[in-house]
């Protein structure tokens, strides 16, 4: 059977995500910083007939982190499919506290989970995924973090100035780019993804009202990626309608 674990997956995204994974007939492990949250997250799909159970783990708690990566160990022995998708974009959500463009304490804590978050798991499960026959590593991250563009004027992106988040999704990009070239010959595979402007709590209230696309329609990325054959790519960056300009 097909595993997935899933970071930030009680709600939203993630929880979409681990919907179709599951029906795809996976069994997906969710995992939660809260662990009443995700265990009724983990219910909720055992009422669709999933197999999902739940897991607690803060990516920004090493300890936390590899505590969960032991638990999934223990009880599965490797791991096939890795989704890091637990994000959080505080200069939208908690846009009072921000002090100007180079906000230090923003950027750190951007970073703490969009980066060193995703490295930090990505790390404990890689023996994990290494066990299976053909893992897939999927890191969720934005076109807002394109580089091309941020510069090009023509672009709908061009006008969003979200520094620390921008340069997170950046930094994660660059990141998914190293580590395919490090797992160049292995079974593992790992893509980079743009969900799209989905409905979720990322953004704040203002901005999940405005959002065209559900959970589901923005988790459709993410399931296709992380359910690619030996032929797919690796080392990639794509959303609904293809490659993504770095």
């Amino acid at each position: 059977m097909t595993i997935a674990f899933i970071t930030g997956a009680n709600k939203g995204l993630g929880f979409a995500a681990a919907g179709q994974l599951g029906r795809s007939g996976a069994k997906v492990i969710l995992g939660a910083r809260d662990a009443g949250k995700g265990a009724a997250a983990a219910a909720r799909l055992r009422e669709q007939d999933i197999d999902a159970e739940a897991v607690k783990i803060d990516v920004v708690d090493l300890a936390s982190v590899r505590a969960a990566a032991a638990r999934v160990r223990d009880e599965h022995g490797q791991l096939d499919i890795l989704i890091n998708n637990a994000g959080v974009l505080p200069e939208a959500t908690g846009a009072d506290r921000v002090t100007g463009p180079m906000d230090v304490r923003m950027f750190k804590d951007t970073f703490d989970t969009n980066v060193f978050g995703a490295v930090a798991v990505t790390e404990a499960f890689l023996p994990l995924l290494r066990a299976a026959p053909a893992a897939r590593i999927v890191n969720v991250s934005s076109t807002m973090g394109s580089l091309a563009d941020q510069a090009d004027p023509q672009s709908g992106y061009y006008g969003m100035v979200l520094p620390a988040y921008q340069t997170s999704k950046a930094a994660l990009n660059s990141m998914t780019i190293a580590l395919s070239k490090a797992l160049a010959g292995t079974a593992v595979k790992v893509n980079a993804v743009c969900p799209g402007w989905v409905q979720t709590d990322l953004g704040g209230a203002d901005n999940k009202a405005a959002a065209p696309l559900t959970p589901d329609e923005g988790a459709s990325i993410i399931t296709k990626l992380a359910l690619i054959g030996d032929d797919g790519p690796t080392g990639g960056f794509f959303d609904q309608s293809g490659p993504v300009r770095w």
